[in-house]
């Protein structure tokens, strides 16, 4: 199972429900990286999306504690055990955790490859993901050159876990 993130120096994903930072790349690495997979976001993530539509392209698994949550083209469930029960349905190395903090932190335990924008700036913020360099069960498999929008210097980097 993967995740894709983007972070600043902090580990940082967020403020106040928005992302830190739009960079046109990093969405474009976003699509390319999930289109015809399967997405599992939480319920405040999707919210965040124009007119609070699943991605296209994608099959959409949403994760909310609230019972009577739906959304129309979308997959609702309600648990962590339920998640992992309709992720069966699915090859693990098509699924992509995408937010927002509170599933990345559930599901990690879940996930062997990250793939994380490291945005070389901080921000103000209140939603972050593990630090996965503090972490001694994940190493850097790959790097992209550094990559520059506007001022905002960035590259992309996939974690992978050791061992499993």
């Amino acid at each position: 199972m993967n995740a894709i993130v983007a972070v600043d120096s902090n580990w940082a994903i967020g403020n106040k429900g928005q992302l830190l930072i739009s960079i046109p790349a990093d969405h474009k690495m976003f699509r390319e990286e999930t289109t015809g997979k399967v997405v599992v976001l939480g319920r405040k993530t999707i919210e965040t999306f124009p007119g609070a539509r699943p991605l296209p392209k994608r099959t959409n698994i949403i994760l909310s504690t609230q019972k009577d949550y739906h959304v129309e083209g979308a997959i609702v469930v309600h648990s962590v055990d339920e998640l992992l029960e309709q992720l069966k349905a699915y090859d693990s190395k098509d699924v992509y955790i995408i937010g927002g903090d509170s599933i990345y932190k559930q599901m990690l335990p879940y996930v062997d490859t990250v793939h994380v924008t490291k945005i070389d700036r901080e921000y103000e913020a209140d939603a972050f993901f593990p630090n996965l360099d503090e972490m001694k069960d994940w190493e850097i498999t790959a790097e992209s050159d550094e990559q520059v929008y506007f001022d905002t210097t960035y590259a992309f980097v996939k974690y992978e876990r050791i061992g499993k």
